[in-house]
């Protein structure tokens, strides 16, 4: 499978450690070698050999599934064009597509709350700086997918056909078809082909809903080249969110998915399809047990969009928020640390006109829990342009509703705005000193005070001379005495919305 380069397109924060996007494999048994082991006076054994397509409880029947499906499955090829060094070895064609393979950050520290959030804005030459002397080279690479309608209508990843200028479907008969790309939406990885055939082989799509974490999973696709190659495991977890700005609640598996498997079919024991492989995370680059597939339900409301129009339509909330940790969650009193710490609000976008402030912690939509921030932007993601939506928010130590009407996602990017509105603080380990009118002008803020040194525990927090200190508690704050009676409110933990580089995050620091 490919690993797709997730670029964020929105402000959307999540403190996690950085990684690559892997797969694990399963030794595999027969329902008859199953039932044969198990002695005939084992209760438990009868009940399994009585109930095998009870999901979760029976191994299923692998054989049967590959052989009623493999055929709808196909081998994608694309070659496009990539620039690159002068002087690069043209030998490297990509196993994964024209895509890059998005890769780990080594050396990055886990423990700052900076490393991951600037990771996302960073290029290895520094934004807006060409590459000198690059040049034009082909490049080729391979992926997955799967036909859904028998006139030709195919589902893959949209980072396996991604810059391609030239798209062909091999089938398991040998066939091969020039494909067209309908559309693809990189928010959700998805995109459809088009071929000119008939009476093609199609697979049964299932629902993710019904998906239990345990449950038998199986993959087809062709990994490293290796054309309708078959592995299994078990769902390892579902709705999870990835620290990439992405609208998807995946599905965990430790399915074994390589470079190749990327669009392919993710089926549950019943033969049908829940998911679309996307993604694996890995240190290394290889499989390590961790594989992410799209739900299927998502993926055909897409393909279904992408159809009718040539491309998929996202909401979006304007916000950039982060993950609540426990010391955030001390700061703002919330009694468990859950949901999406907003640090940042597009400035006349739905949330600014609906009321939203940096400080508000958004902890359910529309009745739905949201547990890590990433299950925000991939909940509000799903929904329309347009669309009405009721906030649940935890601000200054209380519950406030809020209503908001949806903007569209792929409107201009959002300019998120700043919370509005002695040299030191013992208990935080800061110095610090009122901006200068400039000072102010320059960060784009009304006010805030800069942090002329930081020790203790400020420094071990992340906190670094010349960062702005903009709010504590999600309170403005334009002078020390302001923090000082802030902190001298907190008994535990303050959050500190931080400015640095134009950029603002709430950083957990502990008092005293």
């Amino acid at each position: 499978m490919t690993t797709r380069p997730m670029i964020s397109t929105r402000l959307v924060l999540a403190l996690a450690a950085a990684g690559v996007l892997g797969g694990a494999g399963a030794t595999l048994v027969s329902n008859s070698q199953a039932r044969a082991a198990a002695p005939a006076t084992n209760a438990a054994g009868a009940a399994l050999a009585t109930n095998p397509a009870s999901p979760g409880t029976a191994l299923p029947d692998f054989a049967q599934i590959a052989k009623a499906h493999g055929a709808a499955v196909v081998n994608i090829g694309v070659s496009g064009i990539t620039q690159v060094a002068a002087g690069a070895d043209e030998g490297n064609d990509s196993a994964e597509g024209p895509a890059a393979q998005r890769h780990g950050m080594p050396g990055m520290d886990p423990r700052d709350p900076f490393s991951e959030f600037f990771r996302r804005f960073q290029s290895p030459q520094g934004p807006g700086q060409e590459v000198p002397g690059q040049r034009e080279m082909p490049t080729r690479g391979q992926g997955s997918g799967f036909i859904v309608s028998g006139d030709g209508v195919i589902l893959t990843n949209a980072h396996v056909v991604r810059g391609a200028r030239e798209v062909i479907v091999k089938l398991t008969d040998r066939r091969e078809f020039a494909a067209r790309v309908l559309g693809s939406d990189p928010k959700t990885d998805i995109a459809v082909l088009k071929i000119d055939a008939t009476n093609l082989p199609t697979v049964p799509l299932g629902s993710a809903r019904d998906l239990q974490v345990g449950e038998w999973v199986l993959a087809i696709g062709s990994p490293f080249g290796f054309e309708n190659s078959v592995t299994a495991g078990v769902v390892s977890a579902k709705g999870r969110s990835l620290p990439d700005d992405s609208f998807v609640p995946f599905i965990q598996t430790d399915v074994a998915v390589n470079p190749g498997n990327s669009g392919g079919p993710l089926f549950n024991a019943r033969g049908q399809v829940v998911g679309i492989n996307s993604q694996i995370f890995s240190r290394t680059g290889g499989y390590q047990g961790l594989s992410f597939a799209i739900p299927i339900d998502l993926a055909s409301k897409i393909k279904d969009q992408i159809v009718a129009t040539g491309k998929a339509s996202h909401a979006r909330l304007g916000v950039a928020v982060q993950e609540v940790n426990q010391t955030l969650a001390d700061s703002f009193k919330l009694d468990k640390p859950e949901g999406a710490l907003v640090s940042g609000v597009d400035a006349g976008g739905p949330a600014d006109q609906a009321g939203l402030k940096a400080g508000d912690v958004i902890r359910k939509v529309n009745g739905q829990a949201i547990v890590s921030s990433g299950d925000l932007p991939a909940l509000i993601g799903q929904a329309l342009p347009g669309d009405k939506v009721a906030l649940e928010v935890w601000r200054q130590g209380r519950r406030e509703d809020v209503n908001a009407k949806l903007g569209d996602a792929g409107d201009k990017k959002p300019q998120f705005t700043r919370a509005e509105d002695g040299r030191g603080n013992g208990k935080l380990g800061l110095a610090l000193r009122p901006l200068q009118p400039q000072e102010r002008r320059d960060a784009g803020i009304e006010a805030g005070l800069l942090v002329e040194d930081a020790v203790g525990s400020a420094a071990l927090a992340g906190v670094q001379p010349g960062d702005v200190l903009v709010a504590v508690n999600g309170t403005p704050v334009a002078s020390v005495e302001q923090v000082r009676a802030a902190v001298g409110r907190s008994s535990r933990s303050v959050a500190l919305l931080i400015q640095r580089e134009g950029i603002t995050i709430f950083v957990p620091v502990r008092v005293g």
